[in-house]
């Protein structure tokens, strides 16, 4: 699919910034992983870090959700300074790793009860029946996650990851894994929470992941900042091609999604939607 997916217009700039970071340092041993990272994330705002394994995204994930400390610099998250106010910034966020941290012999309701309940929610049970029906789950409630495919599954540790409401969601490599459909599963939920309003920090490998879901890109290289902008900006840095009529053939995602039919599928406003709801597949 070669079309930007529809989303939310990008938020105006506030006075007070979703997540803030100023020149944040990170050292293991002798290695420089993060050398004076710059950022700020608007609140409702998807935006994508993108880089190669070992740039150090996941390392700025870890800081910004108090499991690391800093070298030096500052972050601060939905107005909390991650370094000395670290109860209040876990109670204005949520985290999902590269992998679905879901408990497998549980049912898809039965996981998201549990999290109510660890979240110190009045109605764990009509929660887990919220959310299920938000993320399109209703039919596999009742099913044991380990049956869910790998677009399902996420999408159930996405659902866990918001009860709560939380601020600020941070998504680790979400797709990392998963299959063409899959995936498009998961970017049509990322796409819902922005509706709703919710700040997304998503680290990605992929350009068009990025491409396709991010108000802002910020490139980290080597634990720099390269550059940060929309993506418009970030394409008018170089000069344009030189158009050339050649014939075009097919990519083999188009021809993928032209033989199965499921192109578009999750997409619709309503929310995400999963492919198969009785097989997961």
């Amino acid at each position: 699919m070669n079309a930007v997916l529809d989303r939310p217009p990008a938020p105006v700039p506030t006075a007070e910034p979703a997540i803030a970071v100023a020149g944040l340092q990170k050292a293991f041993a002798k290695t420089e992983v993060l050398r004076g990272v710059d950022l700020t994330v608007q609140p409702g705002e998807i935006f994508a870090l993108l880089g190669a394994n070992g740039a150090g995204k996941t390392t700025l994930i870890r800081i910004l959700s108090t499991l690391m400390r800093a070298d030096a610099g500052s972050a601060s998250v939905a107005g909390h300074d991650v370094a000395s106010q670290p109860g209040a910034v876990r109670e204005s966020i949520s985290l999902t790793g590269q992998f679905a941290a879901v408990d497998e012999k549980l049912t898809g309701r039965e996981n998201l009860a549990l999290v109510a309940r660890l979240r110190h929610r009045p109605t764990p049970n009509a929660i887990a029946d919220e959310m299920l029906s938000r993320f399109d789950l209703v039919d596999a409630g009742s099913r044991a996650a380990a049956t869910y495919s790998g677009g399902m599954r996420r999408r159930l540790d996405i659902a866990m990851s918001l009860i709560g409401s939380p601020a600020v969601i941070f998504l680790d490599e979400p797709t990392t894994g998963l299959d063409p459909e899959a995936r498009q599963e998961v970017w049509a939920t990322v796409k819902h929470l922005a509706r709703g309003g919710t700040t997304v920090l998503l680290t990605t490998q992929y350009l068009e992941e990025a491409e396709q879901l991010a108000d802002r890109i910020a490139i980290l290289h080597r634990g720099r900042i390269l550059v940060t902008g929309t993506l418009a900006e970030l394409t008018a840095l170089l000069p344009a091609a030189t158009v050339e009529y050649v014939e075009k053939r097919p990519s083999l995602e188009e021809v993928f999604f032209a033989l199965t039919g499921e192109e578009g599928a999750g997409e619709t406003d309503a929310g995400p939607a999963s492919t198969d709801k009785e097989t997961g597949r």
